[in-house]
């Protein structure tokens, strides 16, 4: 079994092949990975930068054809086509790989944090949908800690910089400033809340919120009051009212269907400007509002093309070797743990060697002194013990280094272990699902 990633992401695809990729139902999709005959664990980690999907499988073409046909059904897009945009990653890469992410280098804007917790929350679905097991446990929660320890141990991410911030900061410069003005965000969530936190600092006048569910909007607009600013809950049927009296229109729904159409921003004074912020994926604003006078329209693509070739400086590349270390001391661990059960499996297989003999001598010496027997068993069970003890040990040592993923195999030829042995010794028993073993 080995660690799979299939991907698309803004380093690879463009914004509007990323749209069509979005997941709208994740636990249907999630369903599908698990019903996937090369698959036993999955998670699945959509955001407004990348569609990716961390897979246990026992082949890697079987396993990455399995994902890339989930992919494709799910979104629409043709295998043909996803295939121009995808990356994979097997093995150690894909350790490497997913270690990255939540590092936040490999987000659009280097060191956000914001991954950290869309990454908390892809595990935490994937979990609920019971389709994690042992490995994908313990390697998402390895990831979230090198998160945390690079953003900790690091400066990658002193500014706070992320998407939103990117976005509003474009929306600060069009307008000359944001003290003062009025802005209307769509979207209650993770995004509507730092866009709303970033509104704050800049010395916004007053905000509206609109959102689905009223509650949430509610709680938005209820702290944003709490910190001084003026702040309402309105309902989405409010928008070309709300659109009108707003200079900055923030909006990230996560829905799959437009939320602003094109005919509320029209309705507005042609002479006044507004910047539409729409980080939705896909798209929550309607294309033809840049056909407007006086609107600017800064979106996915917008800061895909300006953020691609940004620079990285010191803190990203201290951050990258906090990884690579990272990666490196998982994968010891992992080679080390793989020769574990081999081993258990070898001292299991001596300790019936040794007791064979002593039946046998019993049968041979019947008139044997008790305490001579009990005496002669525990010498003779030292004596394996420490003909044993250095090798045991030291295979544990070679296998957790580079190349060390054959020892397991070597020890079980040198000492004729049956290759079910170790898989005996390792897997629980009576698993409720495929793929659980924790």
């Amino acid at each position: 079994m080995s660690l799979l990633v299939v991907g698309l992401s803004h380093r690879t695809t463009p914004v509007p092949v990323l749209e069509r990729a979005a997941v709208a139902d994740l636990p249907k999709v999630l369903g599908q990975l698990l019903a996937a005959p090369s698959v036993s664990e999955a998670v699945l980690l959509s955001t407004c930068n990348r569609v990716e999907v961390y897979a246990v499988v026992e082949t890697f073409h079987g396993g990455m054809n399995e994902v890339v046909e989930v992919l494709a059904r799910q979104s629409g897009v043709d295998t043909a086509e996803l295939f121009e945009h995808l990356f994979v990653h097997y093995a150690g890469a894909a350790v490497d790989h997913l270690f990255s992410v939540a590092a936040g280098l490999d987000s659009m804007v280097v060191g956000e944090a914001q991954i950290l917790g869309q990454l908390r929350s892809a595990y935490a679905a994937a979990d609920e949908a019971g389709v994690v097991g042992r490995a994908l446990h313990e390697l998402v929660q390895q990831a979230l800690r090198v998160g945390k320890r690079v953003h900790s141990d690091t400066g990658i991410d002193h500014a706070g910089a992320s998407v939103v911030s990117e976005a509003l900061a474009d929306a600060e410069q069009a307008l000359g400033g944001l003290a003062g003005k009025r802005a209307l965000i769509v979207g209650a969530g993770s995004m509507g809340g730092l866009a709303v936190a970033h509104l704050r600092r800049a010395g916004i006048g007053s905000v509206a919120i609109a959102n689905r569910t009223a509650a949430n909007g509610a709680r938005l607009a209820e702290a944003l009051r709490a910190e001084g600013v003026p702040a309402e809950s309105v309902g989405l049927d409010t928008l070309f009212d709300e659109v009108a009296a707003a200079d900055v229109l923030f909006a990230c729904t996560g829905s799959m269907d437009l939320t602003v159409g094109a005919e509320a921003i029209g309705d507005r004074a042609p002479d006044r400007p507004l910047v539409v912020c729409d980080l939705g994926l896909p798209k929550d604003v309607d294309p033809a509002a840049e056909l407007l006078a006086n609107v600017r329209v800064v979106d996915l693509e917008t800061l895909q093309r300006r953020l691609s070739d940004a620079p990285t400086g010191q803190d990203a590349q201290r951050a990258a070797e906090i990884v690579a270390e990272e990666v490196r001391a998982y994968l010891a661990g992992q080679r080390s743990a793989e020769v574990t059960p081999t081993v258990t499996a070898l001292r299991k297989r001596a300790a019936e060697v040794v007791d064979s003999e002593l039946l046998r001598l019993d049968s041979r010496l019947p008139e044997l002194d008790g305490a001579v027997r009990a005496e002669l068993a525990k010498t003779v069970r030292r004596v394996v013990d420490k003909l044993l003890h250095t090798p045991t040990v030291r295979v544990k040592q070679l296998a957790a280094g580079p190349g060390g993923a054959g020892y397991a195999e070597a020890l079980r030829e040198l000492f004729g272990l049956d290759p079910q042995a170790p898989a005996a010794v390792s897997t629980p028993q009576s698993p409720q699902h495929k793929g659980e073993t924790r």
